[in-house]
């Protein structure tokens, strides 16, 4: 089981990248390992480390506030490229329980919703203003289906967002897919037995 998500307040790391891709967020010569302990430690690895293996003063997510945010707002086009698992797996381990954009790869966003982290796509004026505001405490609600945001006026945006209805289901419960169906055993022996 994974950890149930409902609503979440924290600060925001901004990426601006567009086509932030499975390869940048887990490089292949990480894709090794049989799971997935530590694997956060090697997100982003070539963004964050020099050629010698040597963290790249400055950088932010080599900063204490990247290990400190737990959403994440990327470019356009997050998580495009191969159907690696690793990644949105990598994201969790790092700390992150929530990637938002103005478009997610499908493939990147089935894999994420799977493994507890949870994809939100924002309208395109929504994102770029939710760019803007690298630092700044939001709070994203999954039961509302909801991203809500303090503006610079001090008023507050809500700013809707689609979910699949069973995703939602599962990750409101914490269940992956598997789960579900265990949980669903005695109703499907039933089921079968009327049959």
């Amino acid at each position: 089981m994974k950890q149930a998500f409902k609503r979440l307040t924290g600060p925001v790391l901004v990426l601006a990248q567009e086509n932030i891709d499975t390869d940048q967020i887990i490089p292949a010569r990480f894709l090794t390992a049989t799971d997935f302990d530590g694997i956060g430690e090697h997100a982003f690895a070539d963004w964050r480390h020099d050629a010698n293996g040597d963290p790249i003063q400055g950088h932010v997510l080599n900063t204490p506030r990247a290990r400190q945010s737990p959403i994440l707002v990327g470019g356009r086009n997050f998580g495009c490229g191969s159907s690696r698992e690793h990644a949105p797996h990598a994201l969790l381990g790092f700390g992150f329980r929530v990637v938002i954009s103005s478009q997610i790869a499908d493939i990147f966003r089935n894999n994420a919703q799977n493994v507890g982290l949870l994809p939100v796509v924002l309208e395109p004026e929504q994102h770029v203003r939710l760019m803007n505001m690298d630092g700044a405490e939001i709070t994203v609600d999954l039961e509302q289906c909801c991203v809500i945001a303090a503006e610079s006026d001090g008023q507050h945006s809500r700013w809707p967002f689609a979910m699949d209805g069973f995703a939602r289901h599962c990750l409101l419960l914490g269940l992956d897919r598997l789960d579900f169906l265990d949980r669903a055993e005695t109703d499907i022996r039933a089921y079968e037995n009327r049959l």
